[in-house]
């Protein structure tokens, strides 16, 4: 039987989940589908109710994370403290839930700049959205005691420090100075960068010659603040590689088998990116 998969968003048509899950499936010779379902916030809760007759699971994108949390039967302790599903699939005809976001940013760091945590050092992340959450999450579980939050927004800065606790330490963008010089991470984690939307305006001037300076953002795969922080000498991370680790768990709880993040795969990725012209912003 065909195991049926999708990516629930609103948009979903920009969404590389299908072409990702589609290399793996290729890759291991399964016989999987992987589509996309564009839904209404107002559909949303209509759509999980009956999702069990359609998928045999999937991937929840923006805005519905929290609306698939609301409609599992069950969800793993990372979406419970995030209070939003990523993956679904199901157990015993039960709809379950989880998030891998967190786990999916940290493989993507452990990827691309070995020994990030090495040095102890305080991480500076910027805005404080969906996000911010999961890389919170992740950050402190991997064990980083302080994490300067920088928002435009102190009360939403605050809030997640209410979620997180004591080493969340909330600051205003206009007090990032003196954090920056101490970072031994500097997480952007707002849409700034994005196709279509402003750079995101910080002087890197001031960072530590050995931090790792890391974007969620992926298209354009090159944002304007990556390309600073090269041009400063400082090793990036980009977005892409927390979206195709994040992709691991969801695949091995839908087919058995845990796939590999590998070159290949980047490569076609990236390749895509290039065809629709968005490397570098």
């Amino acid at each position: 039987m065909t195991v049926r998969l999708c990516i629930v968003g609103y948009p979903a048509a920009y969404s590389r989940s299908p072409l990702l899950h589609g290399y793996w499936i290729e890759q291991h010779g399964l016989d999987g589908h992987y589509g996309r379902e564009e839904i209404p916030p107002e559909a949303a809760a209509s759509f999980f109710s009956g999702m069990k007759a359609r998928y045999q699971g999937g991937n929840v994108t923006a805005p519905h994370k929290q609306t698939a949390f609301r409609a599992v039967d069950e969800a793993d302790a990372t979406a419970r403290r995030l209070e939003a599903v990523n993956t679904i699939w199901f157990e015993d005809g039960r709809m379950m839930g989880g998030n891998t976001d967190a786990i999916g940013y940290v493989g993507s760091l452990d990827a691309d700049a070995p020994g990030w945590d090495a040095s102890g050092r305080p991480a500076l992340v910027l805005g404080a959205g969906g996000a911010a959450r999961s890389i919170i999450h992740g950050l402190i579980e991997r064990g980083v005691e302080t994490i300067f939050l920088a928002n435009r927004t102190l009360s939403r800065a605050e809030e997640l420090q209410a979620l997180f606790g004591p080493k969340v330490r909330p600051i205003g963008l206009d007090a990032v100075s003196g954090p920056l010089a101490e970072a031994g991470l500097i997480s952007n984690t707002t849409t700034l960068g994005m196709k279509g939307q402003p750079p995101l305006d910080l002087d890197l001037s001031r960072a530590r010659d050995d931090a790792v300076v890391s974007d969620a953002v992926y298209v354009p795969l090159e944002t304007p603040f990556l390309r600073a922080a090269k041009a400063r000498g400082l090793a990036t991370v980009d977005g892409l590689g927390m979206l195709m680790h994040q992709a691991v768990p969801g695949f091995a709880r839908w087919f058995g088998i845990r796939p590999k993040v590998d070159a290949g795969l980047r490569a076609m990725l990236v390749e895509d990116l290039r065809a629709k012209g968005q490397l570098e912003g």
